[in-house]
This record gives C-alpha cells, structure tokens and sequence, in this order.
C-alpha cells in the first residue's frame, strides 16, 4: 500500500524558543530563500539482485529510480539503514579460494554511488578481518555512534584504509546542499545501532544516550539533523522522544514497510531486499527556517527500468552465482514449487516458534531418507533468507533459505538423548540453537511424544531422526555430539545420494509435491 505523509515544523521554534506561528513568505524571493532536498532510504538488503522471477527488488532498479530524482533535484542523496553484507546466497560462495561475504554488496553500493549506510547487526556476523576488507572496499561513508571497534589502545572508531589514507566511520555525517540560487544549507545524519550481535571485536554503547550524544553534536554544525538507525521500532520510538526536535528517523532492522508519527518525529522504514524504499521531500526555508517534509513510498517493481553502471555489476555477480549453483543443482531457474501461503522464513520466527518453512524443511530431510527415521530436527539459525516465500519458489530460493548447506544425517539414538535435545531446543527460543521439528510434539502432560500423538517417547527405546549435520558439531547443542553414549549409530550419506545436502534434499520433496 502507498504511503505518503505531509509534515512542517519551525526547527527555530525548537531551537531557540520562537514563536510557533508559521510565518509568512515572500512568494517573490522564495526560490532563493528555500532549498530542496531529496532523500531516497533502503533499508535491509541482502539481495542485489531481483527477486520472484524478476517482479520485484533489485539495486539497479533504485539507481535508476535515484539517478532519475537526482535529474531534476540535484540535492538528492541515497541512505541504507543497515544490514547488507550478510546474510545472502552470494556471500557464501567462494570464489578464488576466498569466501565473497558481502563483497558483492560494497560493490554495488559503489557504483550506485550511495551517500551514507550504517552498521547494522549483521554487518557483525562477518569476522574482523573480513569486516576490515568490506570497510576498505567502500567508497561511502559509515557511521554508527554507539558502536566502535575494541583494540589494545581502546574503543576507537571503524576505519577504512585506502591509498594510504584512514578515513573513520563517525557520529554522525554533515552534508552540505546548495539551491538555484547558489545560498546553502547543511544537514546533520547520525546513526545508531542494534546492539543484537555480540562479537570480541566489537563495542555497543547505549543506543538512547550515544543517538541524544550524536544528535546535538550534529545539530552544532547544521541546520537540522535527521537520524539513520538500525534498531527495533520501539527503541526508533523512544530515540524520537528523548530527541524531540529530529524530523525524520530513517530506520531498519524491521522487514516491512511502516510510518510512524512520534511527537515531532516520523519514523520510516522500508520493505526489506528493496522491494520498497522512501522517498523523503525536505523544503526548507533559510530565512524563517520553516522546515516541509513529504515522505512517499514507493515500490520496486518490473515495471522500473534499471540504471546500466549497476546492472552491469550485479550481472556479473549473477553470472558468478550461476556457475556455481551449476555444480550442484542443474537448473537454478527451474520453478518447483508454488507456495499459495507465504513461508515464513523471516529471523525471529525462525529462531522462536515452529513456522511453516520449518516444518517443511525438517519433513523434507526425513523424506529424503525414505520414511527410514521417524522424525527429523534442523536448527532454526541455518534458515538465512529473512524474508517469506510465496508464489512460484526455484530451487535458487532453496539455496537463499539455506546458503551455507551441508548434509542430513541419519541419526539412532536413545529416547532420554532425543528428549533433552527437544527440551534444550524449546528453551532457546529466541536464538540459532530454537530447534524446526517434524513429527515431534508435547502432548497435554508436556511430555515429548512422536508420529501422530499415539507415541509417547521412551527414555530405553531407540528412534531413527533425521539431523541437519551442524547439530552434531555441539556448537549449538553442547552435548550433542558423536561422542555422546546416548547415540546408537550415525549414517553419514555419500555425496551421490539425496541427503548429502540438504537444499537438494528440500528441492527433491518439493518437486515430489508439485508432481
């Protein structure tokens, strides 16, 4: 659904105390007087490609919708509010011995010639040392003011390295804008973000304290300020009422599109993988210092041509793809599923609740097993694509739901192993380790049971489950092992057969279906 909302303020009003009245305007010198600013916001992108056969999303279509802005309003400037370089198909992949993370995404952002990003949480899933590569590719700026990188001399500021030259990711960003005229103003972007992802290397300040901090420091050398976070909507929401006077909060971390009006505050966000993205309208008068906001969403679809420069990067990146799915499934393209209800394979279902997509990938790694295992179980952390499937699904779509791989294991183990697995599973509701099930539920004592409800699981029995072969590397479940003496026997399939991977193995039960 279209969304457009019209908002002014006097930004003098709340700076000094004048008076709330909006003033008039001298129609004769208004041209000279106010200056147009244009701002395109994207927010959690992870594909740089179209999506659903081409219908929507894809970088090159919101160059072209940007270069096209940027035609008639040449203070027009691009914005995404984090969340890029991970998770995604591509970045899996390795291409010259060297896993791509997020390579292929600085890319484009590069010859989309984007303004300003900011760290998002799973800017943080790449290690240092590849983060450090990402932030040495870019040719935009970054910045965050509550997060910084831990070092021996201290927490300092994320820096990229270029031609012998450090340039830092800061506080905030000031840019300046000219009008026809040539009279100027400067504008103040600070950042924040999610302090969701733990690492060594890196240092979360308190995202209220570090935006208000990042926020007056801004506003001193501009004349508004305006924020790009990468936080949940209720921490946007007490951003905007500790710092009153912010216009605009272009924010990510939701996959959907909103608009909030907080106080004095709108609060944007976008639908993930550029299926939308914000258009923000700022008309400011440098006499009175009236500010006009029009803030409009717009969808990214087919119907949008592509700017060339960038289509041609993403190609080549697309081409890359290619080549390598090649090697293990014959026909990426190929539709193998439709999918009348959406599955659901967004983060935070995935890692809490039993969902749709999960179920369907725990059933299909049983099936590829014959029905020789009487249930099967996959860590929700390994689903990736944060986003819901719908409609016609290729088996590249099983490879986004999945990029990292690996096999299904056929697993004989004790009834009292199974069911401490299944408990510790549903107490981490909330993290990778929340296991997707099949044939496995609580019955209305709370007591495990299997198959249709009849089977109660017994402590001295032994059951044949299908396990994604992550869980028996203890990383997630520390006890679960090979090595654990409640394990019976484990069969390790050969590469020839179904479940050495497991996307081949989903792709194999959904044409079953389809058929």
């Amino acid at each position: 659904m279209n969304k457009t909302i019209f908002f002014a303020i006097l930004l003098g009003y709340f700076a000094v105390g004048c008076s709330s009245v909006k003033p008039t305007v001298n129609e004769q010198n208004k041209g000279d007087e106010t200056v147009t600013l244009k701002f395109v916001q994207i927010n959690d992108v992870y594909e740089i490609a179209p999506l659903s056969g081409g219908e929507y999303g894809g970088l090159a279509r919101v160059a072209h919708i940007r270069d096209s802005i940027k035609e008639k309003f040449p203070n027009t400037y691009m914005f995404l509010a984090g969340d890029f370089l991970n998770p995604s198909l591509i970045g899996t992949l390795k291409v010259d011995g060297e896993r791509v993370n997020g390579k292929q995404m600085v890319e484009v952002l590069n010859a989309m010639e984007i303004d300003l990003v900011t760290f998002g949480n799973h800017e943080f899933d790449l290690d240092e040392d590849d983060l450090q590569k990402r932030l040495n590719e870019s040719t935009f700026e970054w910045t965050s003011a509550n997060v910084r990188q831990v070092s021996e001399g201290g927490n300092k500021f994320f820096k990229s390295k270029q031609n012998n030259t450090t340039v830092p990711a800061t506080d905030y960003s000031i840019f300046k804008a000219n009008n026809a005229a040539g009279n100027s103003l400067k504008f103040g972007v600070f950042g924040v973000t999610l302090p969701s992802n733990p690492k060594d290397y890196v240092f979360y300040g308190d995202i209220y304290n570090e935006a208000e901090r990042a926020y007056n420091l801004a506003l001193q050398e501009s004349d508004f300020v305006v924020g790009l976070t990468h936080v949940a909507i209720d921490e946007d929401i007490e951003i905007a009422k500790r710092v009153g006077s912010v216009p605009l909060i272009m924010g990510g971390h939701e996959h959907f599109n909103m608009l909030e009006k907080v106080g004095n505050t709108i609060i944007s966000k976008a639908d993930a993988n550029a299926k939308s993205l914000y258009v923000h309208t700022f008309t400011y008068n440098l006499k009175n210092k009236y500010l006009q906001l029009d803030s409009e969403l717009v969808m990214v679809t087919d119907k949008i041509a592509s700017s060339p420069k960038v289509k041609a990067v993403v190609d080549k990146w697309t081409e890359i793809v290619d080549e390598k799915l090649k090697e293990v499934v014959e026909n990426p393209e190929e539709v193998i599923y439709t999918a009348t209800i959406p599955l659901d394979g967004t983060d935070t279902p995935s890692r809490s609740k039993q969902t749709n997509l999960g179920e369907l990938i725990a059933r299909s790694m049983a099936y590829s097993y014959n029905n020789e295992v009487a249930g099967a179980l996959v860590n929700g952390g390994s689903i990736r694509i944060d986003d819901k499937l719908e409609g016609d699904i290729t088996s590249i779509d099983i490879f986004r739901v999945l990029p990292f791989g690996g096999s299904v294991l056929k697993v004989a183990l004790k009834g009292k192993l199974l069911k401490e697995i299944l408990d510790y599973g549903e107490l981490q509701s909330g993290e990778g380790a929340y296991l997707q099930r099949y044939n496995f539920s609580r019955n209305n004592k709370g007591a495990w049971q299997i198959g249709d409800g009849i089977e109660t699981i017994v402590d001295s029995k032994t059951y044949t489950v299908a396990f994604s072969d992550f869980l028996l590397k203890g990383l997630d479940i520390p006890f679960l092992t090979p090595e654990n003496k409640g394990i019976v026997k484990i069969y390790y399939p050969k590469d020839s057969e179904t479940p050495a991977d497991i996307r081949k193995a989903i792709i194999y039960y959904l044409k079953s279906q389809k058929n």
